[in-house]
């Protein structure tokens, strides 16, 4: 029997989750890997509630789905590395080693960081969890975010202490779901920075198939920055 998924979405609330959000975007590099252009630095709570009431637009939070048990009397112990690509983004999300050449970690052209392949240098904690993320964590913590417009998925993140650890894919899996059993679309589209290979593969595992590749769309810090543009069909994902 497969385990449950740890993951769970909910509505995303402005008011309590907006804050958790930007402490998940520390500069403006991070806030053009997660949304391109579409925000402007610093980023604010204000920006973030007016993206949410976009017209047809869906917002989701990920939360804890089960609870992180404790560490054991006498604190952490060393664990295993890190744990496989989540692929932002999750590939799926930042982190580091698939971002920006020579920078930090890179999610979709709207989007996604997913979850960037462990360091095989950090050491885990007696439970599992990378560094930054604490043990005992209660039912509904915030781990992620993603969301959806128009058929375009996009703006997914995975919380920095909880990256490496597969969310990232569950993170788009679950919303995938959502837009194909719930609102019945067609297809997804989204688009993803050329550089983060580890949101590609998660892409393409999931079904998704690159339809075209914008050269150098943006330049952050004098890189220039290309994007695929990608998409699932609902036949697709039913193959």
């Amino acid at each position: 029997m497969p385990l449950p998924q740890p993951l769970a979405l909910r509505p995303f609330h402005p008011l309590t989750d907006a804050p958790v959000l930007r402490s998940w975007i520390p500069d403006p590099t991070a806030l053009m890997t997660w949304a391109g252009p579409n925000f402007t630095w610093p980023l604010t709570d204000a920006q973030l509630t007016a993206y949410a009431a976009e017209p047809g637009r869906h917002t989701w939070t990920a939360v804890s789905r089960t609870s992180t048990p404790a560490d054991p009397p006498g604190g952490t112990s060393g664990g295993t590395p890190g744990g496989t690509a989540g692929g932002t983004p999750g590939g799926t999300a930042g982190g580091t080693g698939v971002g920006r050449p020579g920078g930090t970690a890179g999610g979709t052209a709207d989007g996604p960081p997913l979850g960037a392949p462990a360091d095989p240098a950090v050491g885990g904690t007696a439970d599992g969890l990378r560094p930054g993320l604490q043990p005992g964590l209660p039912l509904g913590t915030p781990l992620g975010h993603i969301s959806l417009a128009d058929g375009r998925l996009g703006r997914v993140l995975i919380a920095p202490g909880a990256r490496g650890r597969g969310l990232g894919e569950q993170l788009v899996t679950l919303a995938v779901s959502i837009a194909f059993d719930e609102l019945v679309l067609p297809e997804i589209r989204l688009g993803v920075w050329s550089h983060n290979t580890a949101a590609l593969r998660v892409y393409e595992k999931l079904g998704f198939r690159t339809t075209a590749t914008l050269e150098a769309v943006e330049v952050v810090d004098g890189v220039p920055w290309s994007v695929h543009r990608m998409r699932l069909t609902a036949a697709d994902r039913r193959q």
